[in-house]
């Protein structure tokens, strides 16, 4: 499946918090941009290298002459929060068409937990359920009020409850009371740091909520948990991977993902961010055991054989896929 591009130019920023910075964006040609729904993300090329990066729309979904953008200036990232905090307003760059595999979904009622800088694809679902009179509830986290980003749009918020690490401990998220136990109904979407995602999904599940009521977006990869090599099988070494379409076999070495070498042997396969975060990799598995290393599939996408080429492995010494 290819991606649709086109040119963007930055007809606003402004620096939301000291790390935060926000962007607005429209056509370079006037015309309108792609419709979305909340919860949606793009890819967006920046730096002289090319690099492309994914970051959540955050404004309302229903504005098509611009895209808001909420990006922060990570220390520790691959160069894409830092190419992005150069730009001025004026800049041009590209961006792709929404992806979204975050969206709302028909539940009667909406829990939305942030952390951090993942109060931007929540606030997009927040305005969306404002408008159309949805039934949610918002809890915000950050270390800071001086670290949180929209807040004079949310701390007045009759459905917000914000939390700040420096204030006193009462304040502070409790998701055994802000939570609760299961709901018939009630959908749980998560969204922030890896220590956040970690927690709130982690205690979501001890308060015996299941996995199908729960939602979540990470920003980056959570480390692999570490998997015995099997005799016979791929392990965590080697293991060959076989196209259904031609039968062309590649060797799928340790150092390297099946993306990589796909790539290398001049096979089509789509991609985007190469950490199993976004979804834009996805194929099926014909035959074999897959690994699955990826924060997008949900259990029973991965029982219908669904597979991350950019983040998983084999467990088998080979593995087909559809392509």
């Amino acid at each position: 499946m290819s991606t649709t591009w086109t040119d963007a130019v930055v007809v606003a920023r402004y620096d939301a918090t000291p790390r935060i910075a926000v962007f607005d964006l429209a056509r370079a040609d006037g015309d309108e941009l792609w419709e979305y729904e909340p919860g949606a993300h793009i890819d967006v090329t920046v730096g002289t290298a090319g690099l492309i990066r994914q970051y959540s729309l955050c404004g309302p979904p229903d504005i098509r002459k611009q895209y808001r953008l909420a990006v922060l200036d990570e220390p520790a990232s691959r160069g894409g929060s830092r190419a992005m905090h150069a730009l001025a307003e004026g800049d041009t760059l590209r961006i792709a068409a929404p992806r979204n595999r975050f969206g709302l979904t028909s539940a009667r009622r909406h829990v939305l937990l942030a952390g951090g800088i993942g109060i931007t694809p929540l606030l997009s679902m927040a305005q969306s359920l404002d408008a159309t009179g949805g039934d949610y509830r918002l809890h915000y986290c950050a270390r800071s009020r001086s670290e949180a980003a929209f807040l004079a749009d949310l701390e007045n918020h009759p459905r917000v409850t914000l939390h700040f690490d420096d204030e006193p401990p009462e304040q502070l998220l409790d998701l055994g009371s802000d939570l609760g136990d299961p709901a018939p109904g009630t959908a749980v979407y998560v969204c922030g740091p890896g220590g956040f995602m970690d927690y709130a999904l982690g205690r979501a599940a001890e308060l015996g909520w299941p996995a199908s009521a729960l939602h979540k977006e990470r920003f980056s990869a959570s480390p692999p948990p570490p998997v015995a090599a099997e005799p016979g099988g791929g392990g965590e070494g080697g293991f060959t991977v076989r196209l259904s379409s031609t039968g062309a076999e590649y060797l799928v070495p340790e150092d390297q993902s099946v993306l990589d070498v796909l790539l290398a042997n001049g096979v089509e396969a789509p991609n985007s961010c190469g950490q199993g975060i976004c979804g834009e990799c996805i194929v099926r598995v014909r035959a074999g055991e897959p690994d699955h290393r990826d924060e997008v599939l949900t259990d029973e996408e991965r029982g219908e054989g669904l597979f991350t080429p950019c983040s998983s492995r084999s467990k088998s010494p080979v593995l087909e896929l559809e392509l």
